[in-house]
């Protein structure tokens, strides 16, 4: 991932992209910090959570902004939001994350709310980046409701 972002920040630098070139170089950072602190490479999982804590990041200042009536400071979010979007892998559709909490379920052999945490440890690692805990949670409990 590194690698990857280090390349595109090359080609944005020299496509002159100021937005592009500060979340590349911001995001580069956050990716370093992650490894110093652990004192080793980060895993793709790994990688994975720091795009997403960036991500956040983004959509709350965004919204922040946009409530403190700061719309030129929101727009600069949204633009280093879409090239944050552009990092992280599609996102699965409801159909996809549905079909695999229902192999879960069926994995688990869950058959109450008692078996919430065993049917989202079998869950989360396949959606991780690719949609969000609290609706795959909500998903899992009516499932198993």
């Amino acid at each position: 991932m590194i690698q990857t972002i280090e390349s595109q920040l090359k080609d944005a630098m020299k496509a002159r992209d100021e937005v592009r070139v500060s979340t590349l170089r911001l995001t580069l950072a956050a990716l370093r910090g992650a490894e110093k602190e652990l004192q080793r490479p980060l895993k793709p999982e790994e990688e994975l959570q720091v795009l997403q804590r960036e991500r956040k990041r983004r959509t709350e200042s965004v919204k922040a902004f946009d409530d403190a009536g700061r719309a030129e400071q929101a727009d600069r979010e949204r633009g280093e939001l879409a090239v944050l979007e552009a990092l992280l892998p599609a996102p699965l559709s409801e159909v996809e994350v549905e079909r695999i909490v229902d192999d879960a379920i069926a994995e688990t052999g869950a058959t109450s709310l008692r078996d919430l945490g065993r049917v989202m440890a079998d869950v989360m690692p396949q959606v991780a980046g690719r949609a969000d805990g609290s609706v795959v949670s909500q998903l899992v409990r009516e499932k198993l409701a």
